[in-house]
């Protein structure tokens, strides 16, 4: 059974299509600078070698048909016809508190998911772009969605609650959703299969790090809290975004700046964290270039990014009663060990001892980086939501 599955952005398309019976990947790239100049299609070939093709792609339909022209190129494809793709699985941002699972796409899920759109304005109509793309192109395929909220729809309503009126969560549905749940779920699983430990009985606190942060407490397989709210800017600091912030901060700098709410927005989410505070960069190596320098900002950024986390993780060992597994993943996450080394630094009466030598000499690959005392054990495992969202339209579809 071949799958393809398909993340679409506002300008962008990623997708991988996984021969299910060994899951494998025979085919990956993405589109990028959809309706821009110098829009272009990168694939990976499976030897590794990066591959860019130019072209003129000015919306998401198009993309996809330059996908599957790849796919079936004769120097670069790996299917004879578009009938060999079985199902098409879909990675969808919001899905709101209909969506606690992942659900085959009709006619009826996909009105549900245009009531998602005010939740996720910028997320879920390049999802559904993609959606209608496939139901035109092979209009006899299953499609199905799978949401980065749906795992946290476990969270207990004190939990994800604001201490807003609650009338405001009656009518417009204010409240914590988190995201990235996809990656939790799979690292959080994978963690346990690799230590051979059962799912259903562990204390897990993932911690997805890399432009976008996320971290989730995870109880007997079920997440019961996480860091991101009703969109992904709540929480730990990020790349472009601000996270946690007092909002009385907003309406200063609104009158201060004299900003509209759209303004403000852009400031939180474009302009802010990593890239705000360093002046630099919202890529993690290149702040790590300017802390070798010595500057001062670059400092900054770095330790005010990694102590939130530690903070986080502080308080979710509180929340799940103590912890058995913590886990990183995501670009920063699984490469970059001076964060892993912050985080835990002096955690040893939670119980976390890290392996310091070893957290050095490792990244993005399945390890351990505890040591053997740990009363914790501390892993890096490699994120992959594509498998996961394989998986899934393979369940749901009965293979």
């Amino acid at each position: 059974m071949k799958i393809l599955v398909l993340n679409c952005g506002s300008s962008s398309i990623k997708y991988k299509l996984f021969n299910m019976e060994s899951n494998e990947v025979v085919a990956q790239g993405g589109v990028e600078k959809i309706g821009m100049k110098g829009s272009f299609l990168k694939l990976t070939l499976p030897n590794g070698q990066k591959v860019q093709l130019e072209g003129e792609i000015l919306e998401h339909r198009a993309g996809i048909e330059y996908i599957f022209g790849v796919l079936l190129s004769e120097k670069y494809g790996c299917i004879k016809s578009l009938d060999e793709i079985d199902a098409v699985g879909h990675r969808v941002v919001h899905g709101g508190e209909r969506f606690n699972k992942s659900v085959l796409i009709t006619d009826e899920v996909i009105e549900m998911l245009e009531e998602c759109i005010e939740l996720a304005p910028l997320h879920n109509p390049p999802n559904l772009k993609g959606i209608f793309a496939i139901k035109e192109l092979l209009p006899d395929t299953p499609q199905v969605s799978v949401f980065d909220t749906a795992f946290h729809q476990t969270m207990p309503d004190y939990a994800y609650v604001y201490g807003l009126p609650y009338s405001l969560y009656e009518k417009y549905g204010i409240r914590r959703y988190g995201f990235h749940g996809t990656s939790h779920r799979y690292v959080s699983k994978r963690a346990c299969e690799f230590l051979n430990v059962p799912y259903e009985s562990q204390r897990i606190i993932t911690a997805h790090i890399g432009n976008g942060v996320s971290i989730t407490a995870i109880k007997n397989g079920k997440s019961i809290d996480t860091s991101m709210g009703m969109t992904p800017v709540e929480g730990l600091m990020m790349g472009t975004r601000s996270g946690d912030l007092d909002p009385g901060v907003i309406s200063y700098i609104m009158e201060k700046e004299r900003m509209s709410a759209l303004g403000v927005s852009t400031l939180l989410n474009k302009f802010s964290g990593v890239l705000g505070i360093s002046g630099i960069s919202s890529d993690m190596r290149e702040i790590e270039a300017g802390i070798k320098e010595n500057n001062p900002r670059a400092i900054l950024a770095m330790n005010t990014y990694n102590y939130r986390i530690k903070k986080y993780v502080g308080a979710y060992s509180a929340v799940l009663g103590g912890v058995d597994i913590l886990v990183f993943t995501g670009g920063v996450g699984e490469n970059q060990w001076v964060t892993r080394s912050t985080v835990c630094e002096n955690m040893e009466y939670m119980g976390i001892e890290l392996d310091e030598e070893l957290n050095r000499s490792v990244r993005a690959k399945e390890v351990v980086i505890s040591k053997p005392t740990s009363k914790v054990k501390v892993l890096i495992i490699p994120t992959d939501e594509e498998l996961t969202i394989a998986k899934d339209t393979m369940e749901i579809l009965g293979r």
